[in-house]
């Protein structure tokens, strides 16, 4: 995977059968790659700024900073394919994807350790040992990554996975009103459209049909920088990861102006509860935040979680507490 390269302009042409083999996912392994490369590069990017600021002293805290994570996405530059596998459908888990990236073979980790070598000089003693021995350290990889998405994701997953599948909606809407090319046309100010030819400016590699195989697959991200980043390992599809819509509204604050209509229902305590989840949040902090006891909070948790409105995330020693999607809606309609 690479995010930018020289300046030129790949050409991928089309046939009636890639045309018709163009597709979406929802892929977590994008949103842990462009999610990782954010918190490594330092910066504080605004949109992302409560994310950030929650976030880096738990993957800090865990040691995941100076893991495999970081030395397989670079602040800049290439990101090893072999851990962006092709999507089988529209919304894998991310469970399969770590299947898949277990079960790459090792000519393929080895080629892409070479790729990541040639961007980034000589390798460091962990991925000498990937390169020596793929089969055990891969596995070792994926219990990292499910670290890192138990720490970093998973708490916010449902507000993620609304915005991205909000984008896939609102670009299937395009391609029914006005063809594929237009959809392509639309996607990003690097990807032109024309004469059956998919056209990428500053294309950090070539494109072929020989290389790239047959399709094309699209992936929203929301940590996405402002540019594109590339897979091409054959025989899968040539995918592209684009920065999400609606990324931008991802952390705003929800407001709840009235919860009358859901303490009615839910009670004044988990009602309570449920609107300080504005962010994920502990029991000892929950506890602080409300005047409730320890014991009252984690009652009440429990019978939440029960109920499908916060979800429960390990954290070191602490677990993390979330709102769901339906926690969302009822907080909304109740308003």
């Amino acid at each position: 995977m690479n995010p930018r390269g020289a300046q030129g302009v790949a050409e991928l042409a089309f046939s009636a059968r890639d045309v018709a083999q163009v597709r979406f996912a929802v892929s977590p392994m994008w949103q842990v790659g462009s999610s990782v490369r954010m918190l490594a590069c330092g910066a504080a990017d605004p949109v992302h700024r409560r994310w950030l600021e929650q976030v880096r002293p738990r993957v800090a805290a865990a040691g995941l900073d100076e893991g495999w994570l970081a030395d397989l996405i670079p602040a800049t530059g290439y990101v090893p394919d072999f851990l962006n596998p092709a999507p089988a459908g529209p919304a894998p888990t991310l469970a399969e994807e770590l299947a898949a990236i277990v079960a790459t073979p090792a000519r393929r980790v080895r080629q892409d350790l070479d790729h990541l070598g040639h961007h980034q000089g000589r390798a460091g003693a962990r991925l000498r040992s990937l390169y020596a021995d793929p089969r055990s350290r891969l596995a070792r990889i994926a219990k990292e990554i499910e670290t890192y998405w138990q720490l970093a994701l998973a708490p916010y997953w449902a507000r993620i996975r609304t915005v991205l599948e909000a984008d896939v909606l609102h670009r299937a809407r395009q391609v029914s009103q006005y063809g594929v090319g237009h959809l392509l046309n639309e996607l990003h100010p690097q990807v032109s459209w024309g004469d059956d030819v998919l056209r990428l400016l500053r294309s950090p590699r070539s494109l072929s049909r020989e290389t790239a195989g047959a399709g094309l697959l699209l992936a929203p991200a929301a940590f996405k920088g402002p540019g594109l980043s590339t897979r091409i390992a054959p025989p899968d599809p040539p995918q592209l990861a684009y920065r999400a819509r609606g990324t931008g509204t991802l952390w705003e604050r929800r407001a709840v102006t009235s919860t009358a209509a859901v303490v009615a229902v839910l009670g004044r305590r988990r009602t309570l509860l449920l609107t300080e989840l504005e962010a994920p949040a502990t029991t000892t902090e929950l506890a602080q935040r409300t005047g409730f006891s320890k014991a009252g909070v984690s009652q009440n948790l429990t019978a939440l979680r029960n109920a499908g409105l916060v979800t429960a995330h390990r954290a070191g020693r602490s677990v993390l507490y979330a709102r769901t999607s339906v926690a969302e809606s009822l907080l909304a309609a109740g308003r």
